[in-house]
């Protein structure tokens, strides 16, 4: 063999095993073709982190990600029996504790972390002129004897406490705590429908500086925006909440509620699959009060959930960055 002909067989060679050597995956690499859902839950705060999150991941990562309709339980329930969808950016653990506890045990779905940097809080809530004007009406506890400052129009002879939105982790706690109360017959409890209804209620009432009693929960504006008072309960106790979780539950008794552990959930193949991804949702957290101004934002312009991300990504760079490298960041920003 002459030297030029070893040299070109060596060339081909080296070229043979740089071709067929896997590339080293860049740290903005999506590390996945599949599709990538993200529930989006039908309140503000979740449906806008939904957005954020999807936005990310797209223009971010260049991953095919696709928005699906969720709320906590069916979510929490789908997650657990399909692996699907794989993110839940606002997944409110504390309200789905007995579906969580199995996807734990399963293995299937894990948290990448705490989506917001105070926790959630949830109770039931009454505006504040309510508070001052019967002091008497401090915890959970005094509705029983206090019914008649709640009386409906449509129903006189008992006071209205409005439930949890259906399909809502938080429907299945208010009607056992209501139960463990034995508020029925004193209080009619009445479900809103949705969580915009919900919503609406809380405002109605307040403008017209009506007493209203319901569920709420935060951080979102309208705790702030309409001054609720959130009412006193009993210290947490574990065995009784979970308990409270469980629509079987047999003997629900009254405890105080779990300080809000609210996850961003996912199916544990993305660990795997999208490390990229992972490393990006074990980042992502909001600080409570600035997410709380978002949200108000959005409610006062009327804003959609696109366009209350669109406004975070847009107003709260110094947050978001955090969460991802500075070229992923980059990619974000241009798409704005």
């Amino acid at each position: 063999m002459t030297k030029l002909t070893s040299l070109i067989v060596g060339m081909a060679a080296a070229a043979t095993i740089s071709l067929g050597a896997p590339a080293t995956a860049s740290a903005t690499d999506c590390g996945t073709e599949d599709q990538i859902t993200i529930a989006e839950m039908t309140w503000l705060s979740a449906s806008s982190l939904a957005y954020i999150t999807q936005r990310i991941l797209v223009e971010g990562y260049g991953c095919n990600a696709e928005l699906v309709p969720g709320d906590t339980v069916p979510t929490a329930t789908s997650m657990l029996s399909k692996g699907e969808p794989d993110i839940a950016p606002e997944l409110w653990v504390s309200t789905a504790q007995s579906i969580w506890d199995q996807m734990q045990e399963k293995g299937n779905v894990y948290k990448a972390n705490d989506i917001f940097a105070g926790g959630g809080e949830e109770g039931w809530w009454i505006p504040d002129y309510v508070a001052k004007e019967h002091p008497q009406i401090k915890t959970i506890s005094d509705l029983k004897d206090n019914w008649e400052v709640f009386a409906d129009i449509s129903d006189p002879d008992r006071g209205r406490l409005y439930g949890c939105p259906p399909g809502w982790g938080c429907e299945i706690i208010t009607n056992n705590l209501y139960k463990a109360l034995e508020l029925e017959e004193t209080f009619e409890l009445f479900s809103p429908g949705s969580g915009a209804n919900l919503k609406a209620s809380f405002a109605r009432q307040v403008t017209r500086k009506k007493p209203i009693v319901g569920y709420y929960w935060g951080p979102t504006d309208v705790i702030g925006k309409y001054n609720l008072v959130r009412l006193g309960m009993p210290e947490y106790d574990a065995e009784k909440f979970t308990c409270l979780t469980d629509k079987n539950c047999e003997n629900p008794q009254v405890t105080g509620w779990a300080v809000g552990e609210v996850a961003i959930a996912a199916v544990s193949e993305l660990k795997e699959q999208a490390p990229n991804v992972a490393e990006f949702l074990s980042k992502m957290q909001v600080p409570n009060a600035e997410i709380s101004a978002v949200l108000a934002w959005g409610d006062d312009n009327k804003a959609s959930p696109e366009e209350v991300a669109e406004y975070f990504l847009v107003n709260y760079e110094s947050i978001w960055t955090q969460w991802v490298p500075e070229d992923v960041a980059a990619s974000v920003k241009s798409s704005l």
